[in-house]
């Protein structure tokens, strides 16, 4: 489990993850956290959001650790998970472009996703996720795209059989999403932004369903451990 802020939490995944019997070991490189070499005792790798940029890695030096890391997971077919922050560093790491809304757009709050023609074995139907971010990314060549929005066109997709990005946030509880709100009105201001009152009420809304969708998706990358004694990044 790779975060970015030393008060990171992995969330829903992190807790949906333990219930299946994997033990998470979590770093956190911009704290000088190192990063395994050797992937024989992780069943995967899931990369979360944070505030910085995929394209930060000249002044992040976590970052650039990463971005030389991600190669490396990918040739060792460790299955991996990019979300938000993770699915850009995946995307770059792919040689894609990462870039902000040309007109300052951004997504906060919760923006309905839709499902392409290769998205349909993830997806229902189009399904209202939890957002925040100003970066997007080019689809990388070779990469499936899986689902596409209003404001940002790539929103998910499929590199090989177990490399995925998410440009939204599953992981993120009612609790995490408060926090969000607090530490982050300025951001509130940005076209594409949902106020608080209608995060809080969207959040009622949609995520039972989110949730739904998040243990479906997790039943396909990655099976219930077992007695298997891998663990989790």
């Amino acid at each position: 489990m790779i975060v970015h802020q030393g008060t990171s939490s992995t969330g829903r995944i992190g807790r949906l993850l333990r219930a299946r019997g994997y033990e998470e070991d979590i770093r956190c490189p911009n704290i000088a956290c190192s990063l395994p070499t050797n992937f024989d005792d992780y069943a995967g790798v899931v990369v979360f959001g944070g505030p910085m940029s995929a394209n930060d890695d000249a002044t992040e030096h976590g970052i650039r650790a990463e971005l030389d890391w991600i190669p490396k997971v990918l040739q060792f077919e460790t299955p991996y998970l990019g979300v938000c922050l993770g699915a850009q560093l995946l995307a770059r790491a792919l040689g894609a472009k990462v870039w902000e809304h040309p007109q300052g757009a951004v997504e906060i709050g919760y923006h309905e996703v839709h499902p392409t023609a290769a998205g349909a074995a993830y997806f229902d139907a189009p399904q209202h996720m939890y957002q925040w971010h100003r970066d997007s990314f080019d689809l990388p060549h070779g990469a499936e795209l899986l689902a596409t929005g209003e404001i940002f066109a790539n929103e998910a997709f499929r590199y090989g059989t177990n490399a995925f990005a998410l440009q939204f946030h599953p992981e993120v509880t009612r609790d995490i999403m408060l926090r969000w709100l607090t530490g982050g009105t300025r951001r509130l201001v940005a076209r594409g932004a949902q106020m608080p009152e209608a995060q809080r009420h969207c959040n009622l809304l949609y995520d039972a369903a989110v949730e739904r969708w998040l243990i479906g998706f997790l039943d396909s990358w990655l099976p219930a451990a077992g007695n298997d004694t891998s663990r989790v990044i």
